[in-house]
């Protein structure tokens, strides 16, 4: 089981890191963050594929065809933590070593996208309230760990809550 959950979660973690830093280069080469989110999360539900792979190897191949829900949620959770984990390091390196200003370039462009979409100058306000709140965040290393996982955990707790409930069998 922990070769299972180790094997799938590195390769879950490698495709979304190596995403990650594709999407990031592109970003700040043609300084657009427009449609990087689109590509973010395709590139998750891309590796957190690899959720329900581990857990029918592991019911196929260790078990025996038989898994509980918990069993292959649990098998799924680890899977996508190993995977988050790695999301969440790689972010760090390139925030900290390379892209030390992205949130003040994200933020700027999403309030001049606002503007630009029509939005009106009480959405504006409350916009630019919540980037404050998120450079603020941003200022330690604890708010962009927070940050980074509430990014990617969620997609690969619903996943996981998926691939256990397909694959679950008594």
């Amino acid at each position: 089981m922990k070769k299972i959950i180790l094997t799938n979660g590195l390769i879950s973690g490698l495709i979304v890191s190596v995403f990650l830093l594709c999407s990031m280069a592109y970003c700040y080469a043609y300084n657009n963050f427009n449609g990087s989110m689109v590509v973010g999360y395709s590139a998750m539900i891309l590796a957190f594929s690899l959720v329900f792979v581990g857990v029918k190897n592991f019911r196929d191949k260790e078990n025996a065809g038989v898994i509980t829900f918990g069993k292959a949620f649990q098998i799924g959770f680890l899977i996508a933590l190993i995977a988050s984990t790695m999301y969440v390091v790689t972010w760090l390196v390139d925030y900290y070593f390379f892209i030390p200003d992205f949130m003040e370039k994200f933020c700027t462009q999403a309030i001049e996208t606002a503007k630009a979409n029509g939005a009106s100058n009480a959405e504006i306000k409350a916009q630019t309230a919540e980037m404050e709140t998120y450079k603020e965040m941003y200022k330690k290393p604890l708010g962009v760990i927070f940050l980074t996982y509430m990014e990617i955990l969620p997609v690969g707790l619903v996943v996981s809550l998926i691939s256990a409930l397909i694959l679950k069998r008594q």
